[in-house]
């Protein structure tokens, strides 16, 4: 299989971030619920972390590392990268070349209505080989620098879905309708809410379910907590404000966190890197905070 990546589709923001710093991050203007980024790195990149979306990424040049569910993983360019929501993971580059890639960050409440009452389609191995899940990849991982608009986003999710369950180890289990409801309900109260402290209580009022019951549903639909889904709610719309140029000190307040040191180590434990040194990536700063 033969991927000229770099010159096929990959032009305009993917050759600035060639041109450009030896690491760096570009990221996307993007709906909320999406997040696409272009990345290079040389050596280590990302310390373990997790997060509660979908990483799903195609390696561009280089050899792609990390550790994933106990065991050492490579990705080599063309191959697609797909890491479920709250596994534990880490990345770099494996050789003195260097490490290209581009990733999109997807929230599984964006996948709900594509599920059809099931749950999240789980890839065991965290690395694919497959030309046409690399190809409806790239349909959105291309054009970075362009806005993606709803008509293509509806259906490029459903094309992403067929990728996934085709590729999980086996076929997703229905989830109860009154769980379904019950989590899509809690997701959006606290999505609606993240800037300020959200209770048991009020969820279980939103719901109509008790809150041990809830937290049951709720991991069974978005494989996370409420409160975790809450904490990184708040620590992506910091990412946004990063990217605006927004100073860190007035960040953690604004996004709901206590104070700076609660938002830098929630942010480390999520994304793998301290927000300073995130910051710098994305401004062309390379020296790290």
């Amino acid at each position: 299989m033969s991927f000229d990546l770099d010159r096929q589709a990959f032009e305009g923001l993917g050759r600035l971030c060639a041109d450009a710093a030896e690491n760096c991050i570009i990221s996307a203007p993007d709906p909320v619920g999406m997040e696409r980024i272009e990345a290079r790195f040389h050596g280590s990149a990302f310390d373990p972390h997790r997060h509660d979306t979908y990483a799903i990424g195609v390696t561009l040049r280089g050899v792609q590392t990390f550790r994933y569910r106990g065991a050492a993983r490579l990705s080599l360019p063309g191959q697609v990268i797909v890491l479920h929501p709250d596994e534990l993971h880490d990345g770099g580059a494996g050789t003195e070349e260097g490490l290209r890639y581009r990733m999109l960050y997807l929230e599984p409440s964006l996948m709900l209505d594509c599920l059809g009452g099931t749950a999240l389609p789980f890839v065991r191995d965290g690395v694919v080989t497959d030309e046409a899940f690399c190809a409806t990849l790239l349909s959105a991982l291309g054009p970075l620098e362009q806005e993606l608009d709803e008509l293509f986003v509806d259906d490029f999710l459903a094309r992403l879905m067929q990728s996934l369950n085709r590729h999980a180890g086996k076929p997703a289990k229905p989830i109860a309708g009154t769980a379904w409801r019950a989590a899509t309900l809690a997701g959006e109260y606290l999505t609606e809410n993240l800037d300020r402290p959200v209770h048991s209580g009020e969820l279980e009022a939103v719901t109509g379910l008790d809150r041990y019951a809830l937290s049951r549903h709720f991991r069974a639909a978005f494989s996370t907590s409420p409160h975790r889904f809450l904490v990184m709610r708040r620590l992506q719309r910091a990412r946004r404000m990063i990217a605006a140029g927004v100073p860190l000190a007035q960040i953690a307040i604004e996004a709901g966190f206590s104070d700076q040191s609660h938002f830098n180590r929630q942010f480390k434990k999520a994304f793998g890197m301290t927000p300073g040194r995130w910051s710098s990536l994305i401004h062309g700063n390379t020296a790290a905070a």
